[in-house]
């Protein structure tokens, strides 16, 4: 669009009266120092055939276009995203219709008796100038909405409650709800954790702003997301404060961090396996030949039964150092193409003794596609098994449930697998998957650090929740085949 400054400024008078075209078009000539194009449309249908493809830089209006009037111009091009100035002409004054042609958009509102070049020259200078800004201020506002919408951040603004009012895509993505149900909701409604409401709430009102508070959300269908809350609280024109607020997703993040100290850890316990097998196996070894030597030249029933006891419990701990070296080295493995559905169904057939003496209440779901993964099915299996029973010794006789659910997500295949049980503690948590870190009495803490080795051999990634005297949910996510 042309501004005034310029010297060449496109004009179009819209009137299905001759004389009032020539009337104002003589006063507009009038105008010293500029150049204007003047052009005259008498007919409605063509002066909105005009709008379609719009080169004025201002538009005069008269309200009388036979059975149509200015309003109905002024509506059309209010339709059609006009923003070109549009000044209405009336031949009498009329309050009412100059206050709704300025709701509806209109630039000015003049009497076509009252026209005098002095007005003329200011309602143009005026109109362009006013346009030339409100353009400027789409623009910027255009610009920052496409940064606002485009973020892959989550970023909203919510009242004083925290009530959200307006958001962009990712913070319905990220959250799981849909934009109707977001503005009915408020921040409050998504943290994870009582504790984290009030502390987020003594925050805000000790000092008004959050700057990389750490908090879990809770989405929709109850996944949670460790994310990064920074909130600012800023006054509007009304005098009321409102706060704009940006979510950084860290859920990964956090899940690499954690997967790179256990890998630390295990890497630590595994060479301290491999240290202790080298030391014990030696003299083990020396024992053993010891044994055999010792069986050729018994002489009685009562040393021979001695030796035989040596050699049990020999194999034993070698059987055993063997079992530690599997738990701490990475499993190599031969993979073939299967469905996690049938894998698990032969861990649940090994479990079913169990499942069925204990009396547990358990629900299968699986997805109607086939999820297809690389696997070695043995070992698969295993890994499972290992959950379940960790599930079914935690749950009590009689009142257990199991729910097992398959499900696949674009190119990710979760399984979950929750129980009732008695839970486990928060301290415990972090130290789930390490070797020889058990609660049992008897346990030797091996059997989830091989579930761990198993799906990292997999490529699948473990993740836990639980809550004391509630149950443990175990989520598996596995890239497709």
């Amino acid at each position: 669009m042309s501004s005034f400054n310029n010297s060449h400024i496109r004009i179009l008078i819209i009137d299905d009266d001759e004389d009032d075209f020539f009337i104002t078009s003589d006063l507009l000539k009038q105008i010293q120092g500029y150049l204007f194009q003047i052009d005259w449309c008498y007919k409605y249908s063509d002066a909105v055939e005009q709008l379609m493809d719009p080169h004025y830089d201002i538009y005069f209006v008269d309200y009388r276009l036979g059975a149509k009037t200015g309003l109905d111009f002024l509506k059309q091009a209010v339709y059609m995203g006009v923003q070109e100035p549009i000044v209405l002409l009336t031949g009498k004054g009329n309050r009412e219709i100059d206050i709704e042609a300025m709701q509806m958009g209109a630039t000015d509102y003049l009497i076509k008796t009252e026209l005098t070049i002095d007005k003329l020259e200011r309602c143009i200078r005026y109109a362009l100038e006013r346009t030339s800004y409100l353009k400027a201020l789409r623009e910027n506002e255009k610009k920052y909405r496409n940064i606002f919408e485009l973020s892959k951040d989550a970023v909203f603004i919510a009242d004083k409650n925290l009530l959200f009012k307006d958001f962009n895509q990712a913070t319905s993505d990220l959250l799981g709800h849909p934009k109707e149900e977001l503005l009915n909701m408020s921040l409050y409604n998504v943290i994870d954790g009582e504790a984290s409401k009030r502390l987020l709430e003594k925050i805000l009102y000790e000092e008004a702003e959050i700057n990389d508070l750490e908090l879990e959300f809770q989405t929709k269908v109850g996944e949670k997301k460790s994310c990064i809350l920074s909130i600012t609280a800023t006054p509007s024109a009304q005098g009321q404060t409102y706060y704009q607020c940006l979510v950084h997703d860290i859920t990964t993040l956090k899940r690499a961090e954690k997967a790179n100290l256990l890998a630390e850890k295990l890497a630590a316990t595994g060479r301290l396996v491999r240290t202790l097998a080298h030391e014990v196996r030696n003299p083990l070894n020396n024992i053993n030949m010891s044994v055999e030597q010792l069986n050729h030249e018994a002489k009685d029933e009562e040393e021979g039964l001695y030796l035989d006891i040596i050699q049990r419990n020999s194999k034993r701990i070698g059987d055993l150092i063997t079992e530690l070296l599997d738990s701490s080295r990475p499993t190599e493995l031969t993979f073939e193409r299967t469905t996690l559905q049938s894998v698990m169904d032969d861990s649940v057939a090994d479990a079913l003794d169990r499942i069925t003496l204990q009396r547990v209440n358990m629900q299968i779901r699986y997805c109607n596609e086939p999820c297809w993964v690389m696997a070695n099915r043995e070992k698969l299996k295993i890994a499972f098994l290992n959950i379940i029973i960790n599930a079914l010794e935690a749950m009590l006789s009689n009142e257990g449930e199991l729910d097992i659910e398959i499900e696949s997500v674009n190119v990710i295949h979760k399984i979950t697998i929750r129980d009732n049980g008695c839970g486990i503690p928060e301290e415990n948590l972090s130290r789930l998957f390490e070797p020889y870190f058990t609660s049992k009495r008897n346990g030797m803490g091996l059997g989830l650090a091989s579930t761990l080795n198993i799906l990292q051999a997999h490529k699948a990634h473990i993740d836990v929740s639980s809550t004391v005297g509630e149950g443990t949910t175990f989520v598996i996510t596995f890239p497709t085949a």
